[in-house]
């Protein structure tokens, strides 16, 4: 699994305040810290930035590039659009992702000439007229809709990353099913596409110490039906540690959930993944499918 790390977030203190100052120790710190622990984007987070936009994301990205020459390519994240152009021209070390472009005709035809003419790779984001798709059918549909308005400009399939929206497990949970069944429908309707998430999005609303497991356990089920890459926390190392394929014996538990085989959770060993044990990812696995209800408690039934 691919990993773009989350955590250059306008929404974070840290960095809000690093962006009101510019202030680019906190930041030049971060890309850092993500290329060590081998994250392939990273993503910069401005939000949307109504009060120079254009310049905050210019020097963010002018001071990675001069103080992190060898950093990993850029996700750049922000809906001002002015923005996302500034630091596509800054740009210069391989190809940026652009993060995101939503499926409604008004921002994707403003878009999409900014990733023909910066060579950009792009996230195809589900977001529609309507909003949130209501099930996989809709996904696919504007899935059709999207891809095909990129590669009518000339962007290839292989440079598409489609992001089906990740939801809240505590109050959408039906919604993650939905995004499992449109991955198993996605290479029928854009043969070549990657993909991605906004995979902590799985875990809004739970309580923070109880986050890493939601995610983790979504990211195993998500790449077994094809995920391409995540946009994650680069400083899970559980997390990290499943990415990069170090813990099959995980894998392979919660396959065999999602396989509808029954597991004895006594049985199982002591081998825990920096500090969750197996038990704990077959008890989540059942929660996401709804196999069993959600609460903040799920983990001690």
């Amino acid at each position: 699994m691919k990993l773009i790390g989350e955590n250059i977030n306008v929404i974070s203190k840290r960095f809000a305040e690093a962006f009101k100052n510019r202030d680019p120790r906190p930041i030049i710190e971060e890309v850092k810290y993500q290329k060590e622990k081998g994250m392939d984007w990273i993503d910069i987070n401005i939000g949307p930035a109504r009060k120079n936009g254009p310049e905050l994301m210019e020097w963010i990205v002018k001071t990675i590039e001069e103080e992190v020459p060898d950093h990993p390519p850029l996700s750049l994240d922000t809906s001002n659009i002015e923005a996302m152009e500034a630091g596509l021209a800054a740009h210069k070390s391989g190809r940026a992702l652009i993060n995101s472009i939503m499926c409604r005709p008004e921002r994707y035809e403003k878009m999409i000439p900014l990733a023909v003419k910066y060579n950009a790779q792009v996230i195809a984001l589900m977001w529609g007229p309507e909003g949130l798709p209501r099930d996989e059918n809709e996904r696919a549909a504007l899935c059709a809709e999207l891809v095909y308005a990129m590669n009518q400009a000339g962007i290839k399939n292989e440079d598409i990353f489609v992001d089906g929206i990740v939801t809240p497990l505590n109050i959408q949970q039906q919604q993650l099913i939905s995004l499992l069944n449109f991955m198993d429908m996605l290479q029928d309707i854009a043969p070549g596409v990657k993909s991605t998430c906004g995979l902590s999005n799985v875990s809004n609303g739970v309580p923070t110490h109880l986050r890493p497991i939601i995610n983790q356990t979504y990211m195993i089920m998500l790449e077994r039906k094809g995920m391409y890459s995540c946009i994650a926390d680069a400083h899970d190392d559980g997390l990290i540690a499943l990415a990069r394929g170090e813990r099959p014996d995980i894998v392979e538990l919660v396959h065999k959930v999602m396989d509808g085989e029954e597991i004895d959770i006594n049985s199982l060993p002591e081998n825990p993944n920096h500090g969750w044990k197996l038990a704990d990812y077959v008890k989540t696995a059942k929660v996401i499918l709804g196999h069993t209800l959600f609460s903040d408690s799920w983990l001690e039934v």
